[in-house]
């Protein structure tokens, strides 16, 4: 197998080591060399983090997409507008090709696929999602057999790190944000981590494997962890929680919900022990029940595991194109984010005075809302105080009616905060 790669950077230089070490081993199972024999970079000067003594480079990515002798090529360049042209080059041209690119999939994922289907050919992308954590295998192979149910994923290294910093460390944000750029986990522009528009990406990939619906990148309900506070984070502990940002994906009839968010789980869910930069995908099937997938979501061999597994089926004709390769299409709605039920973790800033807590408790009921439990704490050196509450299950559109009424309220001395919070059972 002759490949091409476009970009030579963490995951494409990862890609080349591990061949280089795993080559022989990769060839007894298959019964096939993988030669990486051509790869477009930006600056062909550059320094490496692998040997390219025997790989011919070339500044020009088309010169990669239109040569006749290759036969796979991996998209490892990112963005959505140069990589989109390549890859339809590629493909045209009747190559398959590998991606790492969730991004690319999930915006453009559904013509993509057609296009890989009408050339004959494979589009591959386990490396999207996850990095090393083969959980797209799992769920079109392993989990074959089951009717998906739901998926809760931490699938966003760089803000799981964040908030295991601000909860083992009692950093605030914005403190935790610029220990995991000086890092390396968070880009100068960490807007697509911690607002979650990475874990929507995604997030939207998943559903469309696990539920056999088209790609619905455009109806992800998706809320970052930037106002997540040391409170918060205090409060949910207290109350036995520990606060992840979650990509969730989960049947609701004959609709699926799909929504990324910070969101309270109990400590005694293993998936509340997942710190750092690692990642981890929590999928309920109905006749396997819950399994938990586990390990690094990024770095550049764990990530170049899921593109050579890509590789290795290509080779052994193991699997059809993701998504478009089911028989047929489940016509699931995506639900609307009013009507989610869940329970809530709501925290407020009130005036510490008499009568204020029956005032909040009068709210919850003229809006048929019951409070599980309630803390409530002096803000020292004020006159305020912390409340936080634990609702029982309602609607998304309820939580946000008491809400607005306590945010009309005089005593109420700052917006009310609400974090979604999910069983897993």
């Amino acid at each position: 197998m002759k490949v091409g790669v476009l970009g030579l950077g963490t995951v494409g230089g990862g890609v080349v080591n591990v061949l280089r070490k795993n080559g022989d081993s990769i060839e007894r199972r298959t019964g096939e060399r993988i030669q990486v024999v051509l790869a477009g970079v930006r600056n062909i000067k550059q320094d490496r983090i692998c040997d390219t003594s025997d790989i011919e480079l070339t500044e020009d990515p088309f010169a990669v997409v239109n040569h006749p002798d290759i036969d796979v090529v991996l998209e490892l360049i990112g963005g959505t507008e140069l990589s989109k042209d390549l890859v339809e080059t590629a493909i045209n041209n009747g190559k398959h090709v590998i991606t790492a690119n969730k991004a690319l999939i999930a915006k453009h994922g559904n013509e993509l696929i057609q296009l890989a289907n009408d050339n004959k050919v494979r589009l591959l992308f386990e490396a999207s999602v996850a990095g090393g954590i083969p959980i797209i295998k799992a769920l079109e192979q392993g989990l074959s057999a089951n009717k998906i149910e739901s998926l809760a994923g931490i699938i966003n290294g760089t803000g799981n790190f964040i908030l295991s910093e601000m909860k083992d460390k009692g950093r605030d944000f914005a403190d935790a944000l610029a220990e995991a750029q000086a890092l390396g986990y968070a880009e100068a522009d960490p807007t697509f981590d911690v607002e979650g528009i990475d874990s929507a990406h995604k997030l939207s990939i998943l559903a469309a494997i696990a539920f056999g619906t088209e790609l619905q990148f455009d109806k992800v309900y998706t809320k970052g962890i930037s106002e997540v506070t040391a409170e918060d984070i205090r409060y949910a502990t207290e109350l036995g929680y520990t606060i992840k940002h979650l990509g969730i994906a989960k049947r609701a009839g004959d609709a699926i919900e799909m929504r990324v968010h910070p969101t309270l789980i109990s400590n005694k869910q293993l998936i509340a022990n997942v710190n750092g930069v690692m990642n981890a995908v929590l999928v309920k099937g109905d006749a396997l029940g819950t399994s938990l997938y586990y390990g690094a979501g990024a770095g550049d061999e764990a990530t170049a595991s899921a593109v050579i597994a890509d590789m290795i089926d290509i080779i052994n004709n193991q699997t059809s194109n993701h998504i478009l390769g089911w028989k047929s299409q489940e016509k699931l709605k995506v639900l609307d984010a009013d009507l989610i039920e869940s329970e809530f973790y709501m925290r407020l800033l009130v005036s510490d005075k008499r009568g204020v807590l029956a005032e909040i408790t009068q709210i919850f009921s003229q809006n048929n809302v019951s409070i599980e439990s309630l803390v409530q704490k002096q803000v020292d050196g004020d006159n305020n105080a912390h409340i936080a509450i634990i609702t029982n299950k309602i609607l998304t559109r309820d939580i946000q009616a008491v809400k607005l009424a306590i945010e009309a309220c005089e005593f109420n001395q700052d917006s009310v905060k609400i974090i979604h919070i999910e069983p897993l059972d």
